[in-house]
């Protein structure tokens, strides 16, 4: 059984950062209770194409965009607007450990949701709040999405090539690493309640974390004071760390220290390469990065990126090629680690959806797949009777 067994969930979240936390929260085995709006739902429902395709080819309801982020939950169909949607939505959060909520500021207190509302009643009670700017400060009543967070947060300045505009990163970066640092604040904050018996509140902002993971690049301006920008695929603190083409395909390298350098130049059959004082270490090689580059390019075009792939795998210099998505789930790696899955699916003319694994191996708990993701509302009886309310009434 998954680690977090017996933990129950009240999900009042949707789009991204909140559904990954509490999927991953369900992954390892919560109990999850997705409340979605009547007739609407999760916003990203209708965020295709793709859809689920039917038994005769046609989209479903269902898009792709959603089934990321859902599985091992169950959807109550609920509008907390509404005076009796806010009495069931108090009668099962009594019930709860965990409330995670990504509405604007002030929307959880006017539905008398919010955490002062519901802390009396279950002082045990852990409350995730996840918001574009946070509950306090200027940007706090704004909406937040992901592509603001990564231009006010800094992502974007030193994301693209150096004669080209700010370009944000190809996934919902920001969204995703808000929903991680959620799921670590939820499970220390059920910690300190075990050793406690109290409950507590989490504020969780968009462009907090975002700005917490520029990590190096921060503290590289907090050192020099200058503003770092953007290099396309180099590293500011290492080279060669870049794309090179080659005689077919491109290769990456990744040369982390002055022996993997040299390594890398004896299988380019140029060991003077190394040995001339421009870059025989990682400082003299980040002075001369136009030059290593020129130099490095001219070798890596003379050969298949198979060949370097292969020859300097087996030397310890880190290099790869660039998969397209295509690529990634056919690499071998990838498919021996299981990290497409499929799950049965009740639109799917195929039976099936495939979705992508959670990355956490464990030696005992196993993560695990018991839901697909859930059709809007499909549990709402299920759950009202389980929690002892009268549907309907």
């Amino acid at each position: 059984m998954g680690p977090l067994q017996g933990i129950r969930v009240f999900d009042l979240s949707r789009i991204l950062a909140g559904p990954s936390c509490t999927q991953l929260l369900g992954d390892l085995g919560a109990d999850v209770i997705k409340v979605e709006r009547p007739g609407v739902g999760d916003d990203t429902r209708r965020w295709g194409p793709p859809y689920v395709k039917d038994a005769d080819g046609n989209d479903t309801v269902e898009s792709g965009y959603y089934l990321t982020s859902n599985r091992n939950k169950r959807s109550i169909a609920l509008d907390i607007s509404t005076a009796r949607g806010q009495e069931i939505a108090r009668k099962m959060i009594a019930r709860c450990d965990v409330v995670i909520e990504n509405f604007k500021v002030g929307d959880m207190a006017r539905y008398g949701l919010s955490y002062a509302d519901l802390k009396d009643a279950n002082p045990r009670l852990v409350y995730c709040s996840i918001s574009g700017f946070g509950q306090t400060g200027p940007y706090a009543p704004r909406a937040g999405y992901d592509l603001l967070a990564q231009g006010l947060g800094g992502v974007m300045s030193v994301t693209g090539e150096p004669d080209r505009p700010p370009m944000k990163v190809g996934v919902g970066i920001a969204d995703l690493m808000c929903g991680m640092y959620a799921t670590v604040a939820i499970l220390a904050a059920l910690h300190h309640r075990e050793k406690t018996g109290q409950g507590q509140h989490i504020d969780l902002a968009l462009l907090d974390t975002q700005v917490a993971w520029l990590i190096n690049v921060a503290l590289n301006y907090f050192l020099s004071g200058n503003a770092p920008a953007r290099m396309g695929n180099e590293h500011p603190n290492i080279a060669p760390y870049n794309l090179y083409r080659c005689a077919e395909g491109y290769v990456i390298l990744a040369v982390g220290n002055d022996a993997q350098f040299r390594k890398l130049c004896e299988f380019a059959g140029d060991v003077a390469f190394a040995e001339d004082d421009r870059f025989a270490t990682n400082e003299s090689r980040l002075a001369n990065r136009d030059a290593l580059n020129e130099r490095l390019g001219n070798l890596m075009s003379a050969r298949p990126n198979s060949e370097w792939i292969a020859g300097l795998a087996k030397l310890g210099v880190p290099c790869s090629p660039v998969n397209d998505i295509a690529g990634v789930f056919a690499d071998p790696q990838v498919i021996h680690r299981g990290m497409k899955i499929s799950m049965p699916h009740p639109l799917s003319g195929s039976g099936l959806v495939d979705l992508l694994a959670n990355p956490i191996r464990f030696s005992e708990t196993g993560v695990e797949y018991r839901r697909h993701p859930p059709l809007m509302g499909e549990h709402t009886e299920e759950l009202l009777r389980e929690f002892g309310i009268e549907s309907g009434s």
